[in-house]
């Protein structure tokens, strides 16, 4: 049985737009939605219970979780009555109902932003949280509503060292296969200055071994998925620079960014670096963290 698609929802806009995403993930890959309200102030309001689609006064229910849980079916429902949708209301901290829900989900999907007096900046701490720790691939839905309504037919993954890679790849070329769509796998590459700095003359020779160097590893880390992939176009690219540059200038042009994280040995959660963290808060298009196992 396949699992759910988890999406958290708090009223805000943001999230109401990861339930768009996730109504079309779920259409795809023929999956449900649970939409999962979790917050502490259900205590205070008698919550705690599960939510039918088909209630319309759910007993035991605060009345703004009960709001906030009709006006997402409502969404999912607007966006694609065919998909299945069950929901789940919460009396918990949001941060730790999301992360539990997270270990029976195909994926967890999330807004940008929330409602929280924080709500402003430019990734919600939830969100962020979610991308760094849960044990399932996390969709972070960013991008403006005019870009997150348009197709451009394109996945971007972002091809890293072999430690990070292997899931998040096996997962683009899933998507890239399900939506019929070009898979874009881009490894960016630097010189470093001092391997020229002392011999300038040297300088095109050393920049030339070094994209080499990363054309060699992007084709081993595609060797595989391509031949378990036929049916996917993949257009493989290596481009000189810092790859959160490089990932987040091509985002614009993407349905959806793709990056691997590997977990910490003896620590919870993801090891995110500089390029994943940069791209939950300034890619132009959603981002889906791939955990690495082992």
């Amino acid at each position: 049985m396949e699992l759910p698609l988890i999406v958290g929802v708090d009223g805000s806009e943001s999230s109401l737009r990861a339930v768009d995403w996730a109504v079309d993930e779920a259409d795809r890959l023929r999956l449900t939605v649970r939409l999962v309200h979790a917050s502490l102030w259900e205590y205070y309001e008698g919550a705690g219970l599960p939510f039918t689609p088909a209630t319309t006064s759910p007993h035991g229910i605060g009345d703004q979780a009960g709001h906030i849980v009709a006006a997402a079916v409502d969404r999912a429902g607007r966006r694609n009555p065919e998909v299945k949708v069950d929901t789940e209301v919460l009396a918990e901290d949001t941060e730790a109902a999301l992360l539990r829900a997270a270990r029976n989900a195909t994926a967890l999907v999330t807004g940008s932003r929330g409602r929280g007096p924080l709500a402003g900046l430019l990734l919600g701490s939830v969100s962020l949280a979610l991308a760094s720790r849960a044990p399932c691939p996390v969709i972070v839905v960013r991008g403006s509503e005019i870009a997150g309504n348009a197709e451009h037919g394109r996945i971007l993954l972002g091809v890293g060292d072999a430690t990070t890679g292997s899931a998040a790849i096996r997962f683009a070329f899933r998507e890239a296969a399900a939506r019929r769509c070009t898979l874009d796998a881009v490894r960016a590459w630097r010189c470093p200055a001092h391997a020229t700095a002392d011999h300038p003359l040297l300088t095109g020779t050393q920049a030339r071994q070094h994209k080499e160097h990363a054309s060699v590893l992007l084709d081993d880390a595609l060797r595989i998925p391509v031949c378990d992939h036929p049916e996917v176009a993949v257009r493989r690219a290596v481009v000189e620079g810092h790859a959160h540059k490089v990932l987040t200038d091509r985002s614009a042009a993407a349905d959806l960014l793709i990056l691997g994280a590997r977990r910490r040995h003896g620590h919870i959660g993801l090891q995110l670096g500089r390029v994943a963290h940069t791209l939950l808060h300034h890619a132009d298009c959603p981002v889906a963290v791939v955990p690495q196992r082992g």
